[in-house]
């Protein structure tokens, strides 16, 4: 199974989490999306289920000689959440990435300011928070969005993408209260993968998909 791309995906997903808004699960909906993807995926929830959709800006934390290889990543002004065991496979000290987080935290500091351009944070208390992204490989940025999340007192957290790996999304249910993932192959490699479109997205692409939801 392959969605041809975001907003089918997005769809889909949105149709089960309407479900469960109407079995009384997702009260008080407010939905944030992982950028850049997460967004297009997040914008067609937030449209099923008329809720708020906002950000919530995780990155990366790479191997210093090879950025693709992830070994944590951070959202807000958290400390960052590192994969240990990661670390120990490649040799590589906590020091080692102390250039690798200050670049990354620069560029989560300028995606925020940009994608909020002037408006606070959502207040999440009380709220059933929908946390979306197009799809959940290691869980690394996901681990991170949830964590950030929770400490913000929301009524509830629920997890939802269309695609992932077995394994992330079992290891998940530990970070939130539900896990919706629509699509769980054996053979999962990739996000990409699973869309025939799979196109990168812009900064003015979040800030459409955002616009269209104040």
């Amino acid at each position: 199974m392959r969605f041809r791309d975001r907003r089918q995906a997005g769809g889909e997903l949105a149709e089960i989490l309407r479900t469960r808004q109407a079995e009384g699960a997702l009260s008080d909906p407010l939905v944030l999306a992982l950028p850049r993807g997460g967004v297009a995926v997040a914008r067609e929830v937030a449209r099923v289920l008329d809720a708020p959709l906002d950000v919530v800006v995780v990155r990366k934390i790479g191997a210093p000689f090879q950025e693709e290889l992830g070994v944590g990543a951070m959202a807000g002004d958290e400390v960052p959440l590192l994969d240990e065991d990661a670390l120990r496979h490649l040799g590589i000290g906590e020091a080692a990435l102390a250039s690798v987080i200050e670049r990354e935290r620069v560029e989560l500091r300028r995606r925020e300011r940009l994608y909020r351009q002037g408006r606070p944070a959502p207040d999440l208390r009380g709220h059933t928070v929908i946390v979306v992204d197009d799809g959940l490989a290691t869980g690394s940025t996901a681990r991170a969005a949830l964590r950030f999340v929770r400490r913000h007192e929301p009524a509830r957290v629920v997890l939802a993408v269309p695609v992932g790996s077995p394994e992330a999304a079992e290891a998940m249910r530990a970070e939130a209260d539900e896990v919706v993932c629509l699509h769980r192959p054996a053979a999962f490699m990739a996000v990409g993968l699973w869309y025939e479109n799979f196109d990168q997205l812009t900064d003015r692409d979040v800030l459409e998909a955002l616009h269209a939801r104040l």
